[in-house]
């Protein structure tokens, strides 16, 4: 693994680690659903973790704690003020390390890990393999809440991390900088999945999808693998890469291992993504 790999912690070092004074463990799950007009409909992953989590984990959700309420558009950043007063209260700050997992796909626990690297919180870890993996090893699981005491946490932002349209629209073009979608191929062509607007991609735009980068156990696949999939379309470390996908969940996953895995320096996420973009009919789309 790369220096980095601190941010991806096995199921067996955790196993080791419960009970460590420091360390918090939140479940980050959403899920979610096609709805019957074709695009997703959101749910939180509460039921979920009430049925059985990790033990001492506490419950994360993004949708109704961790967005901006103002916004139209689902799961928007919220200002990095806010955002670090509602870690602090949920127990993540100094003299913590924080371990994030989630179910069914690892795109929500790098949601979270990308939103502490925008407050300057860097103490922060990836479950490899998240409750699947877990459940599959036959580890204990927990029904009982939890919650941890507030912490203090001093905001460090880190903005650059996230962008925004009038950025990517400013990229389109520029040799120095790779747009890359983190969505499925055919969503990438417009030949298929979910659309969120206008079908396609971002002009330019080239595509590692973030199903692509994890096995059916959830866990990464190995850095020789995750490092070819990113060269093969020139997402090269000189490079400045901006990473998309429906809503700015998936590409956190993309940026995630170009960031913790393979040791890019220069990776921001499109916050909104395609929900913002594909529905303005003033920015450039292609297919095919």
């Amino acid at each position: 693994m790369s220096v980095h790999a601190a941010a991806l912690m096995s199921t067996d070092d955790l196993a080791r680690r419960m009970g460590a004074p420091g360390l918090r463990i939140f479940d980050c799950t959403t899920y979610l659903k096609p709805g019957p007009d074709g695009r997703y409909i959101a749910e939180s992953g509460r039921a979920n973790y009430d049925r059985g989590h990790i033990p001492g984990a506490a419950h994360l959700d993004l949708g109704s704690e961790l967005s901006d309420k103002s916004s139209k558009l689902r799961f928007t950043l919220p200002p990095l003020d806010m955002l670090t007063r509602t870690f602090a209260a949920k127990g993540i700050g100094h003299g913590t390390f924080v371990v994030l997992y989630s179910h069914a796909s690892p795109v929500w626990a790098s949601r979270l890990w990308w939103m502490l690297r925008a407050v300057g919180f860097d103490d922060a870890a990836i479950l490899d393999g998240g409750l699947d993996k877990w459940k599959a090893e036959h580890r204990p699981l927990s029904t009982e809440p939890s919650a941890y005491p507030a912490a203090t946490l001093t905001l460090r932002g880190r903005p650059e991390i996230f962008v925004g349209k009038d950025e990517v629209k400013a990229a389109v073009g520029k040799p120095d900088t790779l747009t890359l979608n983190a969505l499925s191929h055919e969503q990438h062509k417009g030949t298929g999945g979910v659309t969120y607007g206008r079908p396609g991609r971002i002009v330019g735009s080239a595509c590692v999808p973030a199903a692509s980068l994890f096995g059916p156990d959830k866990a990464l696949k190995p850095i020789a693998e995750l490092r070819a999939a990113f060269e093969s379309v020139g997402a090269a470390p000189d490079r400045r890469l901006l990473v998309y996908c429906g809503g700015g969940i998936a590409a956190t996953l993309d940026a995630f291992v170009l960031t913790a895995i393979l040791g890019h320096k220069n990776v921001s996420v499109y916050d909104n993504s395609m929900q913002e973009w594909s529905t303005d009919a003033s920015l450039p789309m292609e297919t095919g």
